[in-house]
């Protein structure tokens, strides 16, 4: 099947990309806090089941498989928390850049069992929410710099940006499996 640039965009951003609120309430911050907070069972559930053969396959054209998908957000979502840390605890450091789609070539990514991520993501994500819960707005307001596109981030707009990337890893995957008929 051949698809054009406009259907090729929408199977890699299901969700549309993420677009910042001008004023984060902190309504959104604790609705962002409550999609992190139950991604990785979310993920879980949904993955549960899938053979070899599904976990394998790809979610689009020249895309990663499911198996990678998992193995990189647990690795992303472990930068992440490393970069509140670092934010957290040093005036506006520069975070370390990672890149994501070698790591996501590696041996462990392309044929590791998707289950240690998942424990990861687990692990990651109630030391995150745990941490995330119990920010002041000084601390919320904190920052660090993305080098790839020298970008100061402030830390309640890392909560959003995570928050979107659990649901558009998620939807990558529950399209795949809708589009395969494997409900």
């Amino acid at each position: 099947m051949v698809l054009n640039s406009k259907q090729l965009e929408q199977l890699r951003y299901p969700i549309g990309h993420f677009k910042c609120p001008d004023v984060i309430s902190k309504t959104q911050i604790e609705n962002w806090i409550t999609v992190l907070e139950t991604f990785p069972e979310r993920l879980t559930q949904l993955t549960a089941g899938l053979t070899d053969q599904q976990l394998d396959t790809p979610y689009r054209p020249e895309g990663w498989t499911i198996r990678q998908v998992v193995h990189h957000v647990a690795d992303s979502h472990h930068h992440s928390y490393i970069r509140f840390k670092w934010a957290l605890t040093e005036e506006n450091p520069v975070i370390k850049y990672y890149y994501e789609a070698l790591w996501a070539e590696l041996f462990d990514s392309k044929t590791g069992p998707i289950d240690m991520s998942l424990l990861h993501l687990k692990a990651v994500h109630a030391k995150l929410v745990y941490l995330l819960k119990g920010l002041s707005d000084a601390e919320l307001n904190r920052t660090f710099i993305h080098p790839e596109h020298n970008e100061e981030v402030v830390l309640k707009k890392n909560i959003g940006i995570y928050a979107w990337h659990c649901n558009h890893h998620y939807a990558h995957i529950e399209n795949l499996i809708k589009r395969e008929g494997w409900v």
